[in-house]
């Protein structure tokens, strides 16, 4: 496949836009799409091409680096993105444009045994205390955004506007329970149809 054709595709796997990926790397808003539609410039510089290929946890090949080079490019290392958004574990934090400002290193062989998929991770912080203990104000959260049939467990859920992180559970018919682990807070009930949820947190970190 073309180097445009797969930046194309999987800038729309990782639902993210050609803007943000361009600043990402350093450069105007407007380059990649300028290289994916004018082919200017013709080729990904190196520094541009391994970012980018860190990013979606693919080989630099896939971006048009040599064919010798992508055996050895990767390591045993991919860059999972921090994302400038916060998910509240409180009344809500109002969600912005999903850019890449800094990234995690993760072991390769950690996201292949816990079956994730570097492209569709990204990483954002935790606001508020209504997640406490488990998930306290300040905290990384891992969200692993990769399309799935439902099952409870923790997530990053949008409501309108606003992100929360909760932990949800199915109550027939067609609802979803919000539960807060800080007993501070009660349990609501909303309609599965107002929720957008964004993907299920499987990692956390944070300061001690």
């Amino acid at each position: 496949m073309d180097p445009r054709e797969r930046l194309t595709e999987l800038a729309g796997q990782a639902r993210t836009s050609l803007s943000a990926l361009s600043r990402m790397i350093g450069r105007n808003s407007s380059y990649l799409q300028q290289y994916i539609s004018k082919g200017s410039p013709r080729k990904l510089e190196e520094d541009d091409r391994r970012r980018l290929a860190e990013f979606f946890g693919v080989a630099e090949a896939e971006l048009g680096a040599p064919e010798e080079k992508s055996l050895k490019d990767r390591g045993d290392w991919v860059e999972v993105p921090r994302i400038s958004l916060e998910a509240s574990a409180g009344p809500g934090a109002t969600a912005a444009e999903e850019i890449p400002f800094d990234a995690f290193r993760f072991s390769r062989r950690w996201l292949r045994e816990n079956g994730l998929e570097p492209a569709q991770l990204s990483a954002i912080r935790v606001m508020g205390d209504s997640m406490d203990p488990l998930l306290r104000d300040g905290d990384e959260i891992l969200v692993d955004r990769t399309p799935r049939a439902f099952r409870e467990g923790v997530h990053v859920i949008r409501l309108g506007e606003a992100l929360h992180v909760k932990l949800l559970q199915a109550v027939p018919p067609g609802r979803l329970r919000l539960i807060s682990k800080n007993a501070a807070y009660e349990p609501v009930e909303v309609p599965m149809s107002d929720v957008d949820v964004v993907g299920r947190v499987v990692w956390k970190g944070g300061r001690i």
